[in-house]
């Protein structure tokens, strides 16, 4: 797999300001502040409806699943947001210290052997799990790190995430004598639609770029561009992971 040298380290530059002002008028500095305050209020308020979103859903579900007299209106003249968060905070971290234990251990497979028996929830708990522990694996390496590939055409380039290496029973039907590793293209400005295919680890060019640099780079169709702190700091990262 092909990386760029980081001899040459980019530069930070200065931040330009929000808006130049384009008119000396009255009516040009009223349409200047308008802008401006559209654009700091703008993604607090986009943030602030996710965040909402998210803890109004996680309460709710949770309010089927606990009895009318734990819940803190009950108790409380005004209602608490985020009770529900806490709590399946609290339950998931319980869970993964008893799934720790040689207790739990012994549950989670006699439930599995279980699920096992079972042929269509079977085929469908083995791919989720599969997801889950790639994703959220400590060790792994999937999705983080970003490549460039010459796609869709020559001289076109794409960026692409690299996964994991193809396993055994692929390598053996693919071309030998070299190397090969896996990349999903995401599009463009949807990165959970693309394509998955293998190529040669020497097509691949890496990049010292984070994940989340690159997502916001092709979310926004080209306009948020990766700065250069952005650039040193996935080198850093990338040289800290190689010594250790």
């Amino acid at each position: 797999m092909t990386e760029l040298s980081p001899q040459t380290r980019p530069q930070s530059q200065a931040s330009p300001p929000i808006l130049s002002p384009k008119g000396s008028g009255l009516g040009g500095r009223i349409r200047n502040w308008f802008l401006t305050g559209v654009i700091v209020a703008g993604p607090l308020a986009v943030t602030a409806s996710i965040v909402w979103w998210f803890v109004d859903t996680v309460d709710t579900w949770v309010r089927h699943f606990l009895p009318s007299k734990l819940w803190p209106e009950t108790y409380l003249a005004l209602p608490l947001p985020g009770f529900g968060v806490i709590f399946v905070f609290l339950g998931l971290t319980l869970l993964g210290f008893l799934a720790a234990n040689l207790a739990g251990r012994t549950l989670i497979r006699l439930g599995e052997a279980i699920l096992a028996r079972m042929p269509v929830v079977r085929s469908i708990y083995k791919s989720v799990k599969q997801i889950f522990e790639t994703a959220f694996s400590q060790s792994g390496t999937s999705f983080r790190k970003v490549g460039l590939i010459e796609f869709p055409s020559k001289g076109s380039w794409s960026l692409v995430f690299i996964t994991a290496p193809p396993g055994v029973a692929l390598s053996e039907h693919l071309p030998q004598g070299e190397a090969h590793i896996s990349v999903f293209l995401p599009c463009t400005p949807n990165p959970t639609t693309g394509f998955y295919f293998f190529l040669p680890a020497r097509e691949v060019i890496e990049l010292p770029l984070s994940p989340d640099a690159a997502a916001k780079l092709i979310m926004s169709c080209g306009v948020i561009q990766p700065d250069a702190n952005a650039v040193v700091a996935a080198m850093a990262t990338k040289h800290v992971h190689e010594a250790a």
